[in-house]
């Protein structure tokens, strides 16, 4: 069972790139569960979905591709940072022990397995090491991989959801408490949010522009 925690002692000033969507996703998705199908929010909620016009939205389709759309930022912005600042952590203030910008990435990844497996049931597919991962991943190549792996196994949690299954109790990842599936996956489209709001002060302290705050 892995602790969470977040780490909030770097203090940044939130920008357009590090709004979340949580609440946006959260309503969305109580909507589809509750049935409302002609409200505004459904229909918001099926046009954000590749489903044909006359398709009727899924849990696994509204919830695969609201985590695509947090994934084409992260990962895009984990490729950004190069690999001679691969490690950055910022020194300048008072942020002793924060993670450094591998670290966050691994952390994301980590997420994403013990979420994914916890909605799936089953145990994750690497020894996750606790909350910041093996620490023989360390090269920004292997770090990355862990990342998108991490996304691969996360789709294929949200796309084991369905109205049979939503709202079954499983075990929490995180603690001794039953949570459901629609919570764990709430949690796997939010939580790489927080830490892509670090990752952007991280890329923009060594003059990087997040990949998606581009030509903006």
């Amino acid at each position: 069972m892995l602790k969470h925690s977040h780490d909030y002692s770097l203090k940044y000033t939130f920008s357009v790139e590090a709004v979340s969507m949580n609440k946006q996703v959260a309503m969305a998705i109580l909507m589809l569960a509750i049935g409302t199908a002609g409200s505004p929010v459904a229909a918001n909620a099926q046009a954000a979905t590749p489903a044909k016009p006359d398709q009727k939205p899924t849990f696994a389709m509204v919830l695969d591709r609201s985590l695509s759309n947090v994934e084409k930022e992260v990962v895009p912005a984990a490729e950004a940072m190069p690999e001679d600042k691969f490690n950055f952590a910022p020194t300048q203030g008072e942020f002793k022990g924060v993670r450094t910008f591998a670290v966050e990435v691994k952390h994301i990844a980590v997420a994403n397995y013990a979420l994914g497996s916890a909605i799936l049931g089953e145990k994750p597919p690497i020894d996750l090491k606790g909350e910041n991962g093996p620490d023989t991943i360390t090269s920004r190549a292997d770090v990355l991989k862990l990342l998108n792996d991490s996304f691969a196994y996360a789709h294929k949690a949200a796309k084991s959801i369905d109205e049979t299954n939503v709202l079954g109790l499983v075990q929490s990842p995180f603690g001794p408490n039953k949570v459901t599936r629609l919570g764990l996956a709430i949690g796997m489209i939010s939580h790489p949010q927080d830490h892509y709001g670090q990752m952007v002060e991280y890329l923009r302290m060594n003059g990087i522009i997040p990949p998606a705050s581009r030509g903006q």
